[in-house]
């Protein structure tokens, strides 16, 4: 590797990395404020944070590197423009043109992960996400309740546990207190189990226990009953997704699958990597500016026509699963186009200026 290509790879790779980081950053609001209220509504245990958020963050990388990509080289060539170090290149003979090998260096590594998280981890991501919160919705470990520790229930309320079993699903000496139209309600019981009703509906049954009734305004109107079982409902879990759901079948399986929501979610698979090569061969061009022009509203293009096309690329996910399209078009409508284009962009750039120059002398 000669020196020029070292310093614009190396070059290349920071601006890469930090966009990357920025995004992340930014992206993990979105994904941590919909897992917590997941785990706010009784939905997903406390325990499972980290790991749900790990996941999802796989299912998404397929969305977030190519615009880290697009963003990142737009803003290095952006600033060899910028700092007239293209000027000192071409004055050398090196053209815009000798660029592709520093920019493939980057692209081809980064379009390969793209590839794989799109195809094969982001679908095993999505699987174990699923699986994880399968397991934890038979224990009441899922509605946040945990030995030893006074916890509040979403639905109002307050329980301690004194034990549970390894399994999450039996309990030991419990205590419960709720409030409701000004009446306080104290039930205690020496054990109990979680048992389900359907699908999604979630019960606690209390074993052998107390009942204390009674206004919350300090007045003496008290009833106590001794109950052999008593029901309290927990908040409901989520609907289980169907193992045939073709978000949840490995790639492999999309190929011989001929419905619709199948061959569409193969090619959400595929166009990914294929979008973030188009993308990338479009920066350099995109990125052109002259010595005293501003940098930023070419790259607010580029963002635009990533936007675009995601947007595109979200559309045809759509009509293919319900039909407006065929199966044969698939996405190739979108990324084939782009790729000639960036393409002949690419091979065209500064070509087209100098013959104007020519024909204008």
């Amino acid at each position: 590797m000669s020196k020029l290509d070292r310093y614009l790879l190396s070059d290349f790779v920071q601006s890469f990395l930090a966009t990357l980081t920025v995004l992340l950053v930014v992206s993990v609001g979105g994904v941590l404020v919909d897992i917590l209220g997941r785990i706010a509504d009784g939905r997903l245990p406390a325990g499972l944070l980290l790991s749900q958020l790990g996941l999802q963050f796989i299912v998404y990388l397929p969305i977030i590197l190519p615009l880290a990509l697009l963003l990142g080289l737009a803003l290095a060539i952006a600033r060899l423009y910028r700092d007239s170090e293209m000027a000192v290149l071409t004055a050398v003979g090196v053209g815009p043109k000798r660029l592709l090998r520093p920019i493939l260096m980057l692209v081809l590594p980064v379009v390969a992960v793209i590839g794989a998280c799109s195809l094969w981890l982001g679908p095993w991501a999505d699987r174990s996400a699923e699986t994880m919160i399968e397991n934890a919705s038979r224990s009441v470990v899922v509605a946040g309740l945990e030995p030893g520790k006074f916890t509040q229930l979403s639905g109002g309320g307050i329980v301690y546990l004194s034990s549970l079993s390894e399994d999450g699903t039996t309990l030991g000496k419990i205590f419960m207190q709720r409030q409701k139209d000004g009446r306080i309600d104290v039930v205690t019981a020496n054990r109990g189990a979680m048992f389900f009703e359907g699908e999604r509906q979630r019960f606690l049954r209390l074993e052998d226990g107390y009942r204390l009734e009674g206004p919350a305004d300090g007045e003496l109107d008290y009833r106590l009953m001794r109950y052999a079982s008593n029901e309290v409902a927990l908040p409901d879990r989520d609907e289980p997704r169907n193992q045939d759901d073709p978000e949840m079948l490995p790639t492999t399986r999309l190929f011989g699958d001929e419905r619709p929501a199948a061959q569409a979610q193969l090619h959400w698979r595929i166009t990914p990597p294929l979008l973030a090569l188009g993308f990338a061969l479009l920066t350099l061009p995109l990125a052109r500016s002259a010595p005293r022009q501003q940098r930023y509203g070419s790259i607010m293009l580029a963002f635009l026509a990533y936007v675009v096309g995601v947007s595109l690329m979200i559309s045809g996910r759509q009509w293919l699963a319900t039909g407006k399209l065929p199966p044969e078009a698939g996405m190739w409508w979108l990324t084939l186009p782009l790729l000639a284009l960036a393409t002949w962009l690419y091979f065209r750039d500064g070509r087209l200026r100098r013959r104007r120059a020519r024909a204008g002398a």
